[in-house]
């Protein structure tokens, strides 16, 4: 009886021991954010864009705002710029943001962040809605960046409708230079 009262302590030294152990390595096993990068909406010349900040410290724009008032009035350039930027990093710091990709979600044509390329778009993905009856490809060749798109390995076209670009391909091969031409 005595023997098992003095193991007692030491057994449950050894428990929270090893618990502590588990417990470390599964937080250093998880992807880490902090630090990287970052999204936000800022005007250039007069036109809200959508950056990326990155770890070293780039800002790429990713997506100049000029709809022409396809959208309710209340849905400004300078709003969706706002909101999508939002949705960018909610997704970029859930770990969502592997993919851009296009698709359909309640019947509108969306751009959605995806983890992988067969991921469906989601309300809890969503980047932002494109016009209706707008082509994707082509709509997101003309509202992302070019310069980012430039390399063919970027962007994958896997059929008519569905497009999904590798995002961290993307803004590693993205300029910090605004495009001169309008999107």
């Amino acid at each position: 009886m005595m023997r098992l009262k003095l193991l007692k302590p030491r057994l449950i030294g050894i428990v929270i021991a090893s618990l502590t152990g588990l417990i470390a390595t599964a937080t250093i096993n998880q992807p880490s954010y902090a630090g990287g990068t970052t999204f936000y909406c800022q005007k250039s010349n007069g036109i809200p864009i959508t950056f990326a900040r990155t770890q070293d410290g780039r800002n790429v724009p990713m997506i100049k705002w000029v709809s022409q008032d396809y959208f309710s009035k209340e849905w400004t350039n300078e709003r969706r710029c706002k909101d999508v930027s939002r949705r960018f990093q909610r997704s970029y710091d859930n770990g969502t943001l592997k993919y851009i990709r296009t698709g359909t979600l309640r019947g509108e044509t969306v751009v959605c962040a995806a983890a992988n390329q067969n991921a469906i778009c989601t309300d809890s993905t969503l980047l932002f809605t494109l016009k209706r009856g707008s082509n994707a490809k082509l709509t997101m060749r003309r509202l992302l960046n070019r310069r980012g798109l430039v390399a063919g390995s970027v962007l994958n076209e896997s059929s008519e409708d569905t497009v999904n670009i590798d995002f961290n391909e993307y803004l590693n091969k993205a300029t910090d230079e605004l495009d001169s031409e309008s999107n």
